[in-house]
């Protein structure tokens, strides 16, 4: 009975851990492939870090089973090593390749402020190599590989992660477009008297300050802007 029990919890939480996975990349997508400059809520960037956390809640629960799971017989050494398990090695290389990803991935979203942007942007790109790793290793070392709901959920959450990359793609192009039409940096365009336009001065600044609050804890950020700006109007506005 105990071992039975095991075995499910592994079942079930390695199921739910790939789940995750993929609503974390599916989500981080939509965040990336926004379309407008309007600031976002703040649940919006934490639900994003809470299916990461939830994600390693999962796996821990789906490797301390694999520990207790008489029938596999893993150990410290089976779950750290890839290809040292006896029991079916690639498939299982494929999950331990996807975990050290993950806690890079992970560790460098903590350690977002103190890293190039470049840096840590090309690491978090291996979230897309976490959902390939554990697509593949669900497909061939789980128990429920072989079940209808299985394989559609993972037809479709494949589907789903190419449609949002080439829509991302595509939102990154435009926006491309856009910036090469904008005025170039320094240029201040003069307002027409004629048309009652208001000036554009600060609107490249304003784009500019709202992209960098859009990116960080916004609220912080804010208050932080806020602070300095009012600040500085009252060093150079007269009492």
């Amino acid at each position: 009975m105990t071992q039975a029990l095991w075995w499910y919890s592994v079942r079930a939480s390695g199921l739910v851990a790939w789940a995750l996975v993929t609503a974390t990349v599916v989500w981080g997508l939509v965040l990336s492939s926004r379309t407008t400059r309007r600031p976002r809520p703040a649940w919006v960037l934490d639900l994003h870090r809470f299916l990461a956390l939830l994600t390693w809640v999962f796996l821990a629960v789906h490797l301390v089973g694999l520990t207790f799971d008489a029938w596999v017989g893993f150990g410290p050494r089976e779950l750290a090593l890839p290809m040292a398990s006896r029991y079916r090695p690639g498939a299982v290389a494929w999950g331990i390749v996807a975990t050290y990803v993950l806690a890079a991935v992970h560790i460098t979203s903590i350690l977002m402020a103190r890293l190039p942007r470049r840096l840590w942007h090309l690491i978090h790109l291996g979230s897309f190599v976490v959902f390939a790793f554990t697509t593949v290793h669900v497909l061939t070392a789980g128990t429920d590989s072989a079940r209808l709901p299985t394989r559609v959920f993972a037809v479709a959450s494949c589907a789903l992660v190419v449609v949002l990359v080439v829509v991302r793609i595509a939102a990154r192009v435009m926006a491309g477009r856009r910036t090469a039409g904008a005025p170039r940096a320094g240029h201040v365009p003069w307002p027409r008297a004629h048309d009652g336009a208001p000036a554009r001065t600060l609107r490249p600044v304003d784009e500019a300050i709202g992209e960098v609050v859009s990116r960080g804890d916004r609220r912080d950020r804010t208050v932080a802007r806020h602070g300095n700006h009012r600040r500085g109007v009252s060093r150079g506005t007269p009492r």
